[in-house]
């Protein structure tokens, strides 16, 4: 299961710091280790996080197996223009969950 809970606030001043925090339900699963039949487990984690604002790219990381199950990433963007802020997480089997969020913003 790959899901994510996302919070920001939806309006913003023009110039104003806005805060988006994520979480994502994900195992991040290390593997290259035998399960309990003698199997290898396969990794299986997020590898990379994009967001962009009307865009353009404003934050970008990248995961490694040391990242825990459910991982939290919070970043700011200053608030310039009403549009999409657009996540993006991809993990080792190709999947991208994308969430987009309308941040509106007054004078």
């Amino acid at each position: 299961m790959f899901n994510a809970r996302v919070t920001m606030k939806p309006e913003a001043a023009k110039g104003e710091i806005v805060e988006i925090r994520t979480v994502a339900r994900h195992p991040m699963e290390r593997g290259n280790y035998p399960d309990a039949a003698g199997r290898m487990v396969p990794r299986m984690i997020i590898h990379s996080f994009r967001a962009t604002y009307g865009g353009e790219e404003i934050f970008r990381m990248e995961l490694g197996p040391g990242v825990s199950a459910n991982p939290y990433i919070a970043f700011t963007t200053v608030a310039t223009e009403t549009g999409d802020i657009v996540l993006e997480w991809t993990d080792d089997s190709g999947f991208t969950l994308t969430r987009t969020l309308r941040l509106t913003v007054a004078g």
